[in-house]
C-alpha cells in the first residue's frame, strides 16, 4: 500500500516536472513566435483558444456561476492580462533566459504585495530572499552604465503583476469556484488583448508553421494542459514537492534558450540566475516543516 502511494506521488511529481519544462520552453517559443506575429494578437489567440476550450469542458460549472463570480474572475483576469502583456512585450526586447529568471521573481514579491491585505510585515525570510533576488536581477539586467534594459524592466513589471495575480487568486479562491475563476479569467484576458490589439496592431496573416506552432504550444500546452495538470497534481503531491519542481521553470527556460535560441551565458549572468533561483527556492520551501518531517521519519526508522 505504501509503495502505491509513493509511486502515485512520483507520477504526479513527474507530471509537474513536465509542466515546468513546458513553461520553461514557452519562453523560447514566445520569442520565436514574436518574429512573425505582434504581441497583443499573439496573446489574444493564446487566451481565446484556451479560454473557449476550457469553457466548453467546464460549461456545467460556468452555468452555475453568479455575477459576483464573474466580477471576481475579471479582476483576477486584469492582473493576468497585465502580467502577460508586459512579459510578451519584454520578451521582444530581451533574451528567453533573462525573461524566465526575471519572471520567476514574482514568488519573491508575493509576501510584499500581501502587506496591502494583511498589514503585516512579511518576515525575515521574505526580506532576505528579496535582497538575494534583487542582487541576482542586478547582475542579469544592469549594464556598465547602471541602466536596466527596457526589455528587462518590462519583464520585472510582469513579475510584479504576476505577484498581484497570485495574491488576487488567493483572495478570491474561497469566494469563487476554482474552475470558474480560472476559465473566466483566461477568457477575459483574451478579450482585453483583442480589444487592445485591434486599434494598435496590424491584423496578422495567420499562415505558416511558425505562427501556429507557437499559438498551439502556448494555448494548449502552456495554458490549458499545464493548468489542468497543475491543479490535479497539487491535490496528490506534497506542496513542498510542487514548489521545488515548478521553480525549475526558470532553469528549463535558460536551458531552452541556450540550446534552441543559441543564447550565450556570461559568468555574470549565470551568477545572477543562480542567486534568483536560490531566492525562489528559499522563498517557496518551508524548511522548518521539511526538516521536522525528515527528523520524524528518522526517529520512526530508529
Amino acid at each position: 500500500m505504501k509503495e502505491r502511494i509513493v509511486s502515485k506521488t512520483l507520477l504526479w511529481d513527474l507530471s509537474l516536472l513536465f509542466v515546468a519544462m513546458v513553461w520553461g520552453g514557452g519562453f523560447v517559443v514566445t520569442k520565436n513566435a514574436l518574429e512573425v506575429i505582434t504581441p497583443l494578437y499573439f496573446l489574444s489567440l493564446r487566451f481565446m483558444i484556451a479560454g473557449v476550450i476550457m469553457a466548453i469542458i467546464f460549461l456545467p460549472k460556468l452555468k452555475k456561476a453568479s455575477w459576483q463570480d464573474v466580477k471576481n474572475s475579471c479582476i483576477v483576469g486584469v492582473f493576468l492580462s497585465l502580467g502577460f502583456i508586459t512579459q510578451t512585450f519584454g520578451a521582444n526586447l530581451t533574451t528567453p533566459a533573462k525573461s524566465s529568471f526575471i519572471t520567476g521573481l514574482n514568488v519573491v514579491l508575493v509576501p510584499f504585495i500581501m502587506i496591502m491585505f494583511t498589514k503585516k510585515f512579511p518576515g525575515k525570510k521574505a526580506v532576505i530572499t528579496a535582497i538575494v533576488a534583487f542582487l541576482g536581477l542586478s547582475l542579469i539586467s544592469v549594464n556598465q552604465q547602471m541602466i536596466i534594459s527596457p526589455g528587462d524592466f518590462l519583464t520585472f513589471l510582469c513579475a510584479i503583476f504576476y505577484a498581484c495575480h497570485i495574491v488576487s487568486i488567493g483572495y478570491f479562491a474561497n469566494k469563487t469556484d476554482a474552475i470558474v475563476l480560472a476559465t473566466i479569467q483566461v477568457l477575459f484576458a483574451g478579450v482585453i488583448c483583442t480589444i487592445l490589439a485591434i486599434p494598435i496592431e496590424p491584423v496578422p496573416v495567420l499562415a505558416g508553421i511558425s505562427i501556429w506552432s507557437g499559438i498551439f504550444y502556448s494555448a494548449i500546452l502552456s495554458t490549458l494542459l499545464a493548468f489542468l495538470i497543475q491543479n490535479l497534481a497539487q491535490r496528490n503531491t506534497p506542496s513542498t514537492h510542487a514548489a521545488i519542481i515548478l521553480c525549475l521553470e526558470s532553469v528549463f527556460g535558460a536551458l531552452a534558450s541556450v540550446l534552441f535560441w543559441h543564447e550565450s551565458m556570461t559568468l555574470k549572468m549565470i551568477l545572477g540566475c543562480v542567486l534568483i533561483f536560490v531566492a525562489i527556492i528559499i522563498n517557496e520551501v518551508d524548511f522548518k516543516a521539511l526538516l521536522g518531517k525528515t527528523s520524524n521519519e528518522i526517529e520512526q526508522k530508529i
